[in-house]
């Protein structure tokens, strides 16, 4: 029986020492990139840009963040809103707008009882309706932070820039729920924007994203994930962008800002839409993507048998205190790039809880079909 749990023990340890070894990895590698990150210099952009924003009973959030849009400091763009099927006063507000802002265009999709679809479909109206070939997406609840935004996020794009993948946050508020929810926000742009940077662009989000769109129609637009109810940005970003096609943008004054939800229930309904689609990215993605939770989840779990045991507990209690420091200081550095302030001690909970919450999430979407009627 000694040999046995020698065996068990040297196992457990082995296992813990190799998924620090990966994580460490994952952070020196991918996470910090996007701290040391320096983008090549570009000049400001100057060619006409298409904005996108769809919206739905979306009268509140068009009311208090589309002028962040519509007065930016850019000599030529439009912006175009997608009112989809809305039964609110979004029209009227849109109406109240389009006198003060000429450059404001509005395409309406009315509700037809026998034609129900999915927010890329008003996406794709929103494109065929856009004039200017460079296209800029957000959504009706992000506010920009700055006049510059679409001169941030436009100035990288040229002949071989094609894809530009910003950062899309989410409004500090009080309480646990809107922690973890920009911890989460933040930790999944560390992981699309440090791949990205590394030449494995997987993902984009559709908050702040750029593309051109002689692209999105030579790849047929959303091509075979047209029946998904989620995936308008991160999948065609998966699909069709590359090492060479991608750059990245989350300079100060080129994030948006969304309104959190304010209920466990509403955003778990939120999380479950969105990991709809990693079923749909590339092989190699899902891979990279999978290792990361599942060495988290080993790391914890042996860790906590390494201690109850008291088994080489020095080189555990060191190997552990090295990812630890790691963790902290490029969650720290990140955060504060990304101006996420107030969440590093939540995330070193966070850290431990969130491979489970994500994987008991998208195990419950198998065979959920209430969720096929979901707009956004």
């Amino acid at each position: 029986m000694p040999e046995y749990n020698n065996i068990v023990f040297i196992s457990a340890f082995t296992i813990f020492a190799t998924a620090a070894a990966i994580q460490l990895f994952y952070y020196l590698f991918f996470y910090l990139s996007v701290y040391v990150y320096k983008p090549d210099e570009k000049k400001p952009g100057k060619e006409p840009v298409s904005i996108i924003i769809c919206a739905r009973n979306e009268a509140e959030n068009l009311k208090n963040f589309l002028p962040s849009v519509l007065e930016q400091d850019y000599p030529d763009y439009e912006v175009i809103v997608v009112n989809d099927c809305s039964e609110d006063n979004s029209y009227e507000i849109l109406g109240e707008f389009l006198e003060k802002y000429p450059h404001l265009r509005i395409s309406t999709v009315n509700k037809d009882p026998k034609f129900t679809h999915f927010k890329r479909f008003a996406q794709f109206i929103g494109i065929k309706a856009a004039k200017n070939e460079i296209l800029l997406f957000t959504d009706a609840d992000c506010q920009v932070e700055s006049d510059k935004w679409i001169m941030k996020m436009t100035s990288h794009v040229d002949e071989t820039k094609t894809f530009v993948l910003g950062y899309g946050g989410y409004k500090s508020g009080k309480g646990l729920l809107n922690k973890y929810i920009r911890y989460d926000c933040m930790t999944i742009a560390m992981q699309y924007l440090g791949m990205a940077i590394r030449g494995i662009p997987y993902m984009g989000v559709g908050r702040n994203l750029v593309y051109r769109k002689s692209v999105f129609f030579e790849n047929r637009g959303f091509g075979s994930h047209n029946h998904l109810m989620s995936g308008d940005d991160d999948l065609f970003v998966n699909s069709n962008a590359s090492r060479k096609t991608t750059t990245v943008e989350f300079s100060e004054g080129s994030h948006t800002r969304s309104v959190p939800v304010k209920t466990l229930k509403a955003w778990s309904t939120q999380k479950k839409r969105h990991l709809t689609t990693a079923p749909y990215y590339k092989l190699r993605d899902k891979i990279l993507l999978a290792i990361e939770p599942l060495t988290r989840i080993l790391f914890y779990s042996t860790f906590t048998v390494l201690c109850i045991t008291n088994y080489l507990l020095p080189f555990t209690l060191a190997i552990f205190g090295l990812r630890l420091i790691t963790q902290i200081t490029v969650f720290l550095l990140v955060g504060k790039k990304l101006k996420e302030p107030g969440i590093l001690l939540y995330s070193l909970i966070f850290d431990i809880f969130s491979p489970v919450i994500n994987g008991i999430l998208f195990i419950s979407n198998s065979g959920n079909k209430r969720m096929n009627n979901a707009w956004k």
